[in-house]
């Protein structure tokens, strides 16, 4: 990494805003061209791997799958789940193996077009000008939590996911994490684990096992081209969906929450609001966990199939038998049997910095066509299901990249006068 200190005026061929892994791959493409660029990152190089995760957070995804441009996971583990420091510290160390000239601590508040071509970048180290703009910044950055999280008593502390790194974050007693995605069924795992009373709203989101017939699923997934299908075969609302939950922790195992259940954690359905000084849950909770189970036993019949067609020696596996089914589930929990509540219910976007530019939709996404807007040399790149179900992971951010290279490149020939 080749440190850079932007002063009012400069130019570039090429700005990218982020240097997260999406926005390091982008740049190490650019390098191979020769595209004189700048990745501008707010904070730190990778930072967002050891200041947004919890303590015993560890990737889902298999270690081999991570793979940069040039860059691939080569420790002993290929099958293994990084830690959060160990994803970090890799991240990190990408951005030293070729001269990625980066900005750190220098923040974008505004891009425009510029008369005549290209555009116009507001950082707080002064205006830039450069042919191509491309966002590496994902589309994770406003931590949100519903309007009734108001009208919880003063007594109960209230955290988001983002923000959560370990039970002694948390006052003594009860916990309620609401949300039932990747970091709300891993941190509620978590606070079971050091003890803590659990109680768990959940929502409608998928799991998959994690190994199946002898294998890791996801590797079953990979070699079954599953995270290639492009996202314009499935619909493009496919990506707004929710990730599988599963966990790498202490060697990957199942996240099974009728396990939780037996060992003591109280599910709910989706918490809809504060009545009375209680929370309020709707009667969604069976058939939320039963849609789970059933997605997780269509990926292993897909994968049946899969291991059929192509003649796999693979052990047989019985399937998965529900150990608990929700009787009488309560619809309120009073907020004094309460001392904490973990938000983990997403984020939102925030696309303020661009504008006017048109390259959002009426619903404020961003539109594009594999990174490619409307506007001519900006583009987006490390969407979730920018392209492919991969493109959110480090599996296909590499292919992404080199894609969207090509548009800068494109971009990039399209020289401005500089004043």
């Amino acid at each position: 990494m080749i440190p850079v200190d932007l002063s009012d005026g400069d130019h570039f061929d090429a700005v990218i805003v982020g240097g997260g892994q999406a926005g390091l791959a982008l740049s190490w493409h650019l390098v191979q061209r020769g595209i004189r660029h700048v990745v501008i990152e707010r904070d730190t190089v990778a930072h967002e791997w050891r200041d947004g995760r919890w303590d015993n957070f560890t990737l889902v995804t298999p270690n081999w799958h991570c793979a940069l441009p040039g860059y691939a996971y080569d420790g002993p583990e290929p099958d293994g789940f990084m830690t959060r420091d160990e994803v970090y510290a890799w991240a990190r160390r990408y951005a030293d193996t070729f001269p990625a000239p980066v900005a750190e601590h220098t923040s974008v508040s505004l891009v425009e077009q510029r008369p005549g071509g290209g555009f116009l970048v507001h950082t707080s180290a002064g205006m830039i000008t450069a042919e191509t703009v491309t966002s590496a910044t994902g589309g994770y950055h406003l931590p949100v939590t519903p309007a009734w999280s108001d009208d919880i008593p003063e007594h109960v502390f209230q955290l988001h996911s983002h923000e959560y790194r370990n039970a002694s974050q948390l006052p003594g007693g009860p916990v309620l994490v609401v949300g039932s995605g990747q970091s709300g069924t891993q941190i509620a795992e978590d606070l079971l684990l050091e003890g803590r009373d659990v109680h768990l709203a959940l929502g409608r989101a998928p799991r998959v096992a994690r190994f199946y017939r002898g294998r890791d699923c996801m590797t079953w997934l990979a070699d079954m081209g599953v995270y290639d299908v492009p996202v314009s075969t499935r619909g493009l609302a496919k990506r707004e969906s929710t990730n599988h939950y599963v966990t790498g922790r202490d060697g990957g195992r199942d996240i099974d929450l009728r396990e939780f259940a037996l060992r003591g954690m109280a599910l709910y359905g989706r918490a809809i609001g504060m009545m009375g000084g209680d929370f309020l849950f709707d009667d969604t909770l069976a058939d939320n966990l039963d849609y789970a189970d059933s997605v997780a036993e269509s990926i292993k019949n897909d994968i049946d199939r899969y291991i059929e067609r192509e003649r796999i020696d693979a052990p047989h596996e019985d399937r998965y038998e529900a150990v608990w089914r929700p009787e009488d589930v309560p619809s309120r929990l009073p907020a004094r049997d309460v001392s904490s509540v973990v938000w983990s219910i997403g984020f939102r976007a925030d696309w303020s910095w661009l504008g006017s530019l048109d390259v959002l939709d009426h619903e404020r996404h961003p539109a594009h066509s594999r990174g490619a807007t409307n506007v001519p040399g900006f583009q987006f790149i490390g969407l979730p299901w920018m392209h492919t179900w991969g493109s959110g992971r480090f599996h296909a951010i590499a292919r992404d990249a080199e894609h969207v290279a090509g548009l800068v490149a494109e971009g990039a020939e399209r020289r401005i006068p500089v004043a």
